[in-house]
Order: C-alpha cells, then structure tokens, then sequence
C-alpha cells in the first residue's frame, strides 16, 4: 500500500473555488454508432452542448458514460478521457472542473487516476463498487487515490451495485486530505442524511463540498438544511451543486435551477417558491428518462433517447446490448418533453446543434 504523502494533491485555486461554491456538472454520456463503435462526431458535440449550456464542470467515465468503458479489452477509457480532454483544452472560454471515474481495485484505480492526471484532470470521481471490500479497503484504497489526484466520494445506489455505507465511513472518508467533494447518490433520503452527518463531522468538512446525485430528490437536496451536532458545536451543512446523469439532459435548464437554489439559500424568497414549483417536474421528468418503475433497467438508454429525441444522438446504443429502453419509455420521455419544456433545452438544442455538430 503506497504511504500517504504529507501534502495531498491539490486543486488548482479558481477550480478549488468553483467546486466549492457549487455548480452544475453533467455526468456526460458515451456517444455510439450502430456497431456500438466510439462515435467521435458525436461525442465531440455532447461536449460541445455542456459548454454551452453554462456547465461548471465535465465528469466523464462514470456511470452514464456507462462503467464497461473501464473494461481493458474495449480500449475505450483513455481515447475517450482524451476525447474531452481535447474538446476543453481547445473550446472551453472558462475554468472548468474536470473529473474522470474510475472504477476497480486499488491498482487499477490508481492507474485510471494516474491516467485521467497525464489528461489534465482535476479530479477523479471514486466508485465504491468493488468486489469483496469492506469500508476499510475502500478508505485505504481511498487514500492510495488520492495520493495521485483530488478525491471526489461517491455514494452508488445499491440499485445498480453500490454498498450501504455507514456514518463512520463517510467521517473518515471526508478525514482524507486528498477528498475535496462527496457525490450523495444512494437514492435514499435516510442514506444521504448519514452521509451528510458523516462528513459534517470530520475536522475537514469546511474543505469537502456536497454534490447532489440522487437524480429523484435534486431540489429537495439543494434546498435542504442539515443541523448536525458535531463536537465543535451545532453545523449546517448543504449541497451546494450537483453531478448528475440527469443534468446530462436539459443542462442550460439545470444553471437556472441551481441559480434558484444558491439565491434561495441566500434569502430570496421569490426564488425558493420558483423553486419549490419545479420540484415535482424535474422529478417526473427524472423518472421517464431513469426508468425507477424497471428497477432502473433504461436508465443509460433514457439518457440516450432524450438526446437522440433531440437530435444529438444517432442511436440509443449502450456497449452491452442487452441494454436498452423499457416498454413504453420512449412514448413517456416525448411525454415529459412536451410537458416540461422549461427543463429539457429542446430550443437551445435546436438552435445551436448543427453548430456541435460540426
């Protein structure tokens, strides 16, 4: 196990400062052709809509960008982590916050984490799926992470493989000097409270920011104030922005709601009731695209359909073939398409696409 150093890595300032205060990071998809094939084009143009929507950030190689692009035998992480890379490094007009996930034991996330830093990565994004670890495994695996880039936490819904974590874990988690963020994802609202108590109470939670991931409850997280008793005293705690595969669909609408949301923690009132009516609509719109009455099963080709709906994908194509939308899925996103144009960007899209895709 490779020792701690005694200065983790840190973020450079202006991105140190950008994820504290909160934004908006869209967990991007993988653009596919019919062949299943990298679809450069495409990809590039994806890209190119979260730059323009006013995103904050870019977290690729995660979830949505579908976890088997970790596996070696597709050859597929480091061409599209430079894919991105590429599209920043040459188009991006402001300072963004760049996380790449990686996945597996603690060499092979070393090595991804060592990968996405050669990129120009900020950060990396720490899946707690592994085989067999135990929340000790996953701290010391943790720590060995971060000994090559800043540590953004994850908290998987068990839906899709994550562990239940305890209090503890995310104490000693947010304890790492190399953590600079927590992702809250267990789609459970007495699991994010434990992971909200959890890193309120380490002696570095002024230094780890809260991100929302639970795409069915995203107002309610950015608008919730946690009291947590800590030694030090009575703490409130927030989630300040999100990283969500939610926010990889109707992104431009996603900095209005997070705008909403830090002026509605600021006092404004108006605001906090504008808010509070998008609510139910974004959760409803979520669930067309996730699919939570499949067990989740369409939610990467949910994803997919919004976007090719839109004309930014080709196809719904994910790289295991099984993987595609339920029954009546696509009939449910033109639904929440029509219902709720105020979040889905069909008139930016439409305006700027063939620009992407150039």
């Amino acid at each position: 196990m490779l020792s701690t150093p005694l200065t983790a890595p840190a973020l450079p300032e202006e991105i140190a400062a950008l994820l504290a205060r909160g934004t908006v990071v869209p967990a991007h998809p993988l653009a596919l052709d019919a062949h299943r094939r990298l679809d450069e084009r495409r990809q590039r143009a994806l890209t190119r809509y979260y730059l323009a929507a006013g995103a904050g950030g870019i977290a690729i190689a995660v979830h949505t960008t579908q976890f088997e692009i970790h596996e070696p035998e597709r050859g597929l992480l480091e061409p599209v982590l430079a894919l991105t890379a590429d599209v920043l490094d040459r188009e991006a007009d402001r300072p963004l916050v760049r996380i790449a996930g990686v996945v597996g034991d603690t060499a092979q996330a070393v090595r991804e984490a060592q990968l996405a830093a050669g990129l120009g990565y900020h950060a990396v994004l720490l899946s707690p799926r592994v085989a067999g670890a135990d929340e000790d495994a996953l701290i010391e695996r943790a720590r060995a992470v971060g000994e090559v880039l800043p540590v953004v936490g994850f908290y998987l819904q068990e839906a899709i493989g994550g562990p239940v974590l305890s209090r503890s874990f995310w104490r000693r988690f947010a304890d790492l000097p190399s953590v600079v963020a927590v992702k809250a994802a267990p789609f459970d609202r007495y699991r994010t409270a434990e992971l909200v108590r959890g890193v309120s109470e380490s002696d570095r939670a002024d230094a780890v920011s809260l991100y929302t991931g639970n795409d069915d409850a995203i107002v309610a997280d950015l608008t919730a104030v946690h009291h947590v008793e800590t030694p030090s005293g009575m703490r409130e705690a927030r989630f300040v922005g999100g990283l969500l595969g939610q926010w990889a669909v109707g992104t431009r609408a996603a900095t209005q709601v997070l705008a909403l949301a830090h002026r509605a923690a600021d006092g404004d009132r108006e605001a906090g009731a504008e808010l509070s009516g998008l609510a139910a609509d974004l959760t409803d719109l979520n669930s067309a695209v996730f699919d939570p009455a499949n067990g989740f099963a369409g939610v990467i080709a949910g994803v997919h359909e919004m976007l090719r709906q839109q004309g930014l994908l080709d196809g719904i194509w994910c790289l295991d073939e099984h993987e595609t939308l339920s029954p009546g899925q696509a009939e449910e996103i033109e639904r929440v398409r029509r219902q709720y144009p105020h979040l889905n960007d069909d008139a930016f899209i439409a305006e700027h696409r063939d620009e992407w895709l150039r």
